[in-house]
């Protein structure tokens, strides 16, 4: 629904706020988040392809060792 899509963007902005604290290699994090080459999430109102955006977007963090926190 887009309460959840909502809710999962949120949790995924507070995620990156929270990792780009000065001095914690914020531009090496990065680099290895692009590194899995992530899908562009382009806009507009497409419910599936946030969802699926989303997912993939999850997996990446997973495979990084990123924490639900």
């Amino acid at each position: 629904t887009n309460a959840q899509i909502a809710e999962a963007l949120a949790t995924l902005a507070n995620i990156v706020a929270r990792d780009n604290v000065p001095g914690k290699d914020s531009e090496k994090r990065l680099e290895r988040f692009m590194s899995h080459k992530p899908t562009l999430f382009t806009g507009g109102y497409n419910p599936e392809g946030a969802i699926k955006w989303i997912d993939e977007v999850e997996i990446i963090f997973e495979a990084m060792g990123c924490t639900e926190e």
